[in-house]
Parts: structure tokens; C-alpha cells; sequence
């Protein structure tokens, strides 16, 4: 990853977006909130939907092999808490032997909003950087903002939509005992999980994260043996440095042709 991003640098690749009350558009990208509505706990239910140009793509939360994650960044809002992006289930991208995993098209990130203050109005603003693929990737940045006062809106169909979109939980999709198994290699850990759960179908595949941003770890081999996923990756501090890692803090989605299901940690092995 930050060879690729390094690679951007040089090359002084960037697009930077025009900036909104809502909305904010490059050329490949556009982007707005989706002021949503405010729920019975006081928490505020928003999206962000971007729309990509035809044959663009873009990336989910773990891009996969050379894809770039999306950072956002919401120090510019008001009576803003925390911001919960609840993820739809993205699509394995295979092009040029190359696995990356994302969206294309349109597609909507709804937003679990907390205020600082229950009842007031929000103003929620982002900066987002975010990588766009074709035949080539280009980093880009936009800028959205809006505010969210309106607490007796009624639920926007595009965000429920996208929140049935969803990965199952494992206890919906029937997931066992899953466990994982770490070991020493030269600069990093082996993990090998294995997972107990029902096939999702052809061409699933596990993809890890560790819960600190510093440890990249390596897409996984995924295969399925006698009612069980199997599946093996490494893990490397992007610093070049030793690291431990909390298996409960480990999290497994694994993706099917249409499904997919986030779990949550992993017993020793």
C-alpha cells in the first residue's frame, strides 16, 4: 500500500472537487449526503452515495490486493459525537490477475450518526480521499457537507436499501467455532483460520483485519474442506516492526458471489 501511494506521489496524481452544500463532483466521481432521519435512541441515520463515472470503481474499507482504502476525515462538522459507517457488502473485482474488492457504479454508505448533544441540529462535513480504478487508479478528494436537523424525516429508501445490503452477522449465518492460529515468519505472523459455517457458493474468499491500521496483511488462500473454510494469510507492520495482535480483535468477512458474513474474533487454534 504505501508503495502504491508513494508511486501517486510521484507521478503528482490527485483530483481535488469542487465543494457544496450537499454535493461535491470530480470527474470520475460524485459525491453527496443523504440527510436521512433521526432515530427513536437519538442517534441520526444519514448516507454518503457517491456515483462513479461508467467503468470506474472504488473500494471497500480492506481493498484487497492493490486497492486504496478510503479515508474520511469529519473534523470540520458540529455537535458530532462519532460516525459509524455501516459498510453494504462489496464484490470481488478480478482484472489483470489482480483481486480487489469495492463498488462500482452507485453506491451508498449509510452513516450511524451520534450527536454531542441529543436533539440538536448536526452539521455533518467530510473530507474524504478515496482511490478510483479503471485501467489505471487515480487518488481523489472531495469535499461534502450538510446539515441534519430535521428530526421527523422519514427513513430515505436509497439508505434502507443499502442497509439490507449488509453482511450477515455469524449468528445469522449459522457460524460455528471459528479459530485462528498464529506463527512467526521472517518479518511478520502466519495466520491460518478456520471457520465452521455454511458455503456461501463458488469463489469465497476470507478477507482479515487486525484492528490496527499498521499491520497490512496479505490476501488469504481460501479454500473449503469438509464443511469448513480454511483459510491462510500473513501479516506485516507497515512500520517494518515487531507487533502482537489480539485475536479478538480480528475480523473475518468472507465474500460469496452475492452474500456475505462479518465475524467478529477468533479462539486460539
Amino acid at each position: 500500500m504505501t508503495r502504491i501511494l508513494n508511486l501517486f506521489a510521484a507521478m503528482g496524481l490527485g483530483l481535488l472537487a469542487a465543494t457544496g452544500p450537499a454535493a461535491a463532483q470530480s470527474d470520475l466521481v460524485e459525491a453527496r449526503i443523504l440527510p436521512g432521519w433521526r432515530a427513536a435512541d437519538g442517534t441520526h441515520i444519514a448516507g454518503l452515495q457517491f456515483t462513479l463515472k461508467d467503468g470506474w470503481k472504488t473500494y471497500w474499507r480492506a481493498p484487497g490486493d492493490a486497492g486504496i482504502p478510503p479515508q474520511f476525515d469529519w473534523r470540520g462538522s458540529s455537535n458530532l459525537s462519532s460516525v459509524e459507517i455501516e459498510w453494504p457488502t462489496p464484490r470481488q473485482i478480478r482484472q489483470s490477475g489482480v483481486t480487489t474488492i469495492g463498488y462500482d457504479r452507485t453506491v451508498t454508505l449509510p452513516l450511524r450518526i451520534s450527536p454531542a448533544r441529543k436533539g440538536g441540529a448536526i452539521r455533518l462535513s467530510a473530507q474524504i480521499d478515496m482511490g478510483v480504478c479503471k485501467d489505471v487508479c487515480v487518488p481523489v478528494n472531495v469535499s461534502v457537507a450538510q446539515n441534519l436537523g430535521d428530526t421527523d424525516a422519514a427513513p430515505d429508501p436509497l439508505i434502507v436499501a443499502a442497509l439490507a445490503e449488509r453482511p450477515f452477522s455469524a449468528a445469522e449465518a449459522g457460524v460455528g467455532r471459528v479459530t485462528c492460529r498464529l506463527s512467526p515468519i521472517e518479518d511478520g505472523l502466519r495466520l491460518q483460520a478456520e471457520i465452521r459455517m455454511p458455503s456461501l457458493g463458488r469463489g469465497e474468499l476470507a478477507v482479515f483485519e487486525a484492528g490496527d491500521p499498521n499491520i497490512w496483511i496479505a490476501p488469504s488462500r481460501t479454500t473449503r474442506q469438509n464443511g469448513r473454510l480454511m483459510a491462510e494469510t500473513t501479516l506485516h507492520h507497515m512500520a517494518g516492526r515487531s507487533f502482537a495482535v489480539d485475536r479478538s480483535e480480528i475480523r473475518i468477512t468472507v465474500l460469496g458471489p452475492g452474500s456475505a458474513v462479518d465475524i467478529q474474533g477468533c479462539e486460539a487454534g
